[in-house]
């Protein structure tokens, strides 16, 4: 899988995740919602994203 293709998959198991646990656990669990919402706007910009540096360290191919 590329590295574009497993940052979005990453990005939507996260909010996917986040939902749920507000749902089931605490309403607090949005924020991280909010959080990984905020990153993938910011990197649209920037063209700098964590999670590809995090799975360029860990050894995945562009």
């Amino acid at each position: 899988m590329k590295m574009e293709h497993m940052v979005r998959a990453i990005a939507g198991t996260f909010i996917l995740a986040s939902l749920a646990l507000a749902h089931y656990v605490n309403p607090a669990w949005l924020w991280f919602t909010v959080f990984v919402g905020a990153n993938l706007l910011q990197s649209a910009f920037t063209k700098w994203c964590l999670m590809e540096k995090i799975l360029t360290k860990l050894g995945v191919q562009k």
